[in-house]
């Protein structure tokens, strides 16, 4: 089962990692495009630049052939914003510039700052020493796609996080399917025999109806029609009457004294007020005795053994805290986790149990409050008092 676990623990980690692999490469595949447009953005004025000082050279200009590829380079360029000025910054060609800023000399003025602190200008060297300098920025499509690859990680991201939930949901939905039919079937299965033994410990009465073998029949034939109501309750949802959890805790704590081993020194801590919870006492009494249970192993049937029961602010409490073995951090981690257990016999399945019952059934909490190796351990139950 451990080995299952590591391996079960190692296929999420390869799928998170594939995952994060695909989130990466989208992410990084959008980055070298947006790269690649830019450079060839800034090959494009590279291109008009060359166009421009072969145009204004007059020994080559009047050649029709250059006339015609200035025109063609310039009317190719139908997306990026380009502004020819003199030395002055005073500007003397522009193209793809909106109109209302072509028609304000102050708002191209503004433009140009505004290119020259993106891009630094092309410079024209022209024969006659009037160099002439192109601004330019971002072509509307390189400003689009300059956000579009933290679009796709958002919308990646957010896609693993609902996937994530959806499968933990599912996840979960499906152990509550399993745990339900699971203890449907023990019930019925419990069920049958159960009958029987019933009837024939009315016909063992009659024939000695003080007879000690008959009392001890009848004690186990009761103890399991508990155990047989309890895997009842877990197949379906409980309803949650009974109030005074104190009561609940005083008698688990009677039943199971004069049933553990006298080596182990059980105590009682509580207050002896009410404290009204509403609960299911057959489940709640379930939970703590499978507590009581683990801690008795855990402490090899001898120590110290403490039940305690108090209130803080509105919550109540109930603490088993042993004197055995304790636990690793790792196994604190795993403890309630299905399929998991640190006795060679065990299934691994109590304390997955008593989780079920006290977070879903009573929308309280269990946890290990505290543990430590050679020492022992606290469990704790957390629930909410009811609203007087």
């Amino acid at each position: 089962m451990k080995g299952f676990n590591f391996l079960k623990r190692i296929n999420s980690w390869v799928v998170y990692f594939i995952l994060t692999a695909i989130v990466l490469g989208i992410a990084v595949s959008s980055f070298l495009i947006i790269d690649n447009l830019r450079k060839q953005e800034i090959q494009k004025i590279n291109l008009i630049g060359t166009a421009l000082k072969a145009y204004t050279d007059d020994e080559i200009s009047a050649d029709p052939k250059i006339q015609e590829l200035y025109l063609a380079v310039m009317q190719d360029n139908t997306n990026l914003p380009i502004v020819v000025t003199d030395k002055n910054k005073t500007p003397i060609f522009q193209a793809n510039i909106p109109e209302q800023i072509e028609q304000d000399s102050l708002k191209l003025k503004n433009l140009i700052r505004k290119m020259e602190n993106s891009y630094d200008p092309f410079v024209v060297e022209l024969p006659s020493g009037q160099n002439q300098f192109i601004y330019y920025d971002n072509s509307d499509l390189l400003n689009y796609f300059r956000f579009y690859p933290y679009l796709i990680a958002l919308f990646i991201g957010a896609y693993l996080i609902f996937s994530f939930w959806f499968l933990r949901t599912l996840k979960k939905t499906d152990e509550g399917f399993v745990w339900a039919g699971l203890a449907k079937e023990t019930a019925h299965q419990i069920g049958t025999p159960l009958s029987s033994m019933i009837g024939w410990v009315e016909i063992m009465k009659l024939e000695d109806e003080n007879g000690l073998g008959v009392k001890e029949l009848e004690k186990d034939v009761e103890r399991l029609k508990t155990i047989s109501e309890r895997f009842s309750k877990i197949g379906s949802i409980p309803s949650l009457n009974d109030l005074d959890i104190n009561e609940t805790v005083q008698q688990n704590f009677d039943y199971l004294k004069s049933r553990i081993s006298t080596r182990v020194d059980f105590t009682l801590r509580k207050t002896y007020e009410p404290i009204l919870i509403p609960h299911s006492k057959i489940l709640m009494s379930w939970v703590i005795e499978n507590l009581i249970k683990n801690a008795v192993d855990a402490m090899k049937g001898e120590g110290k053994l403490e039940l305690s029961l108090y209130k803080k602010n509105r919550n109540v409490y109930i603490d088993v805290t042993d004197s055995g073995s304790g636990m690793t951090k790792q196994q604190v981690r795993n403890a309630f986790k299905p399929g998991f257990s640190t006795k060679k016999r065990g299934w691994g399945l109590g304390l997955s149990l008593t989780k079920r019952v006290v977070t879903e059934y009573h929308k309280g909490e269990v946890k290990i409050a505290n543990s430590e190796v050679g020492k022992g351990t606290t469990f704790r139950i957390v629930l909410r008092e009811e609203q007087k």
